[in-house]
């Protein structure tokens, strides 16, 4: 058989980084980590505040620095999750193992899932810390765009990683295909 798009096939060849930008799910983990920058850049640069009468920072989200925290923590940990599956994207094609390539996509089903929900959880929180934040807190709005930005990619976010799982979940029915194929048409069989 000559190999599908995700059969062992096609392993072992040479690595071709313009298939690999152009993939669906490689797109989109790239969105999904400048996203994160964005999320986490903003709250890291703009998302504290001090005032003349208060000797410490606090937090543009109603004071609240679990808030920033959470933004913050889930904005660098999506960004290095990013970073590795970029890396398994950039490797997938040289795994020769059905079985091997199963678990991968198993596993980028399972993160891309739980990124949409912590993403998910992330708007909600950081939209409602900023729904009740007092202005008297902030009298010259400094920093509301970075927190409006934060804010609207964390929104954003559930749809790229929702998008991934997705994807991936395509992918992983493509390789049952495969298995199944080469279960029942060995390769020694075929003239």
């Amino acid at each position: 058989m000559e190999g599908g798009a995700y059969g062992a096939g096609k392993a072992g060849g040479a690595f071709d980084p313009y298939t690999l930008v152009r993939q669906p799910h490689t797109i989109l983990r790239v969105v999904s980590w400048v996203f994160s920058i964005v999320v986490f850049g903003s709250i890291v640069n703009e998302g504290y505040l001090n005032s003349p009468t208060e000797s410490e920072e606090f937090c543009i989200y109603n004071r609240n620095p679990n808030a920033c925290s959470y933004g913050v923590a889930v904005g660098v940990l999506a960004f290095l999750t990013c970073l590795l599956y970029l890396a398994l994207d950039v490797y997938f094609p040289q795994i020769s193992s059905v079985k091997d390539r199963k678990k991968a996509v198993l596993s980028d089903i399972g993160v891309s899932g739980f990124w949409a929900f912590l993403w998910f959880v992330g708007f909600c929180f950081l939209a409602n810390q900023w729904q009740v934040s007092k202005p008297k807190d902030n009298p010259l709005n400094e920093g509301t765009d970075a927190a409006r930005a934060a804010i609207a990619f964390s929104f954003f976010s559930i749809f790229t990683w929702s998008l991934t799982a997705a994807l991936a979940i395509r992918r992983f029915k493509d390789l049952t295909f495969q298995e199944e194929y080469s279960t029942l048409f060995p390769a020694s069989a075929q003239p």
